[in-house]
């Protein structure tokens, strides 16, 4: 099946996806009330999608976060979190916490990284954290199963940007 004629499951079966999106703005919620500033909330949605190998919502993501303020350098510093001084100590934490998510497969969430980031963030912030995982993860499957397009962008707007396609 060639990526032209590829099942989007979001138009395919509109009430799940539906359900997801909902499910993802309760999500958003449980974030913001606990203490997720969006700089946190969208690095973490980016480095996830990185790992999952998601490029339309890394696009989506990256997005999001330059309008809350993301840099070019922080983007950038993501592959390299762990050595750089970019980030505080909450952001390495969610870091650390989204690799888990997306290899849960692999350790879960081991015992040290659980204690590790349960030392920083409250446990507030880690469940909220988490949900957001879950539901990102989520959505990485669907744009990857679905081969969405992710074309090169025309310089449409003044950051040289042009419209989220999906």
């Amino acid at each position: 099946m060639s990526t032209e004629r590829r099942v989007h499951l979001s138009r395919s079966a509109r009430p799940a996806y539906d359900a997801l999106e909902a499910f993802s703005a309760t999500v958003g919620t449980i974030a913001a009330d606990a203490g997720i500033d969006a700089r946190l909330r969208e690095l973490v949605l980016i480095h996830a999608s990185q790992l999952n190998g998601c490029a339309y919502c890394v696009r989506v993501h990256v997005d999001r976060g330059v309008a809350a303020g993301l840099t070019v350098d922080d983007i950038a510093q993501l592959a390299t979190w762990r050595e750089s001084g970019v980030f505080s100590a909450r952001e390495r934490a969610g870091l650390e916490l989204a690799e888990c998510y997306v290899f849960i497969h692999e350790d879960g969430v081991p015992d040290e990284v659980y204690d590790r980031v349960g030392g920083i963030l409250s446990e507030q912030e880690y469940v909220a954290l988490s949900w957001l995982l879950v539901s990102i993860n989520a959505f990485n499957r669907i744009t990857i199963a679905g081969a969405y397009p992710v074309p090169p962008r025309t310089a449409t707007r003044p950051d040289g940007g042009g419209s989220a396609a999906g």
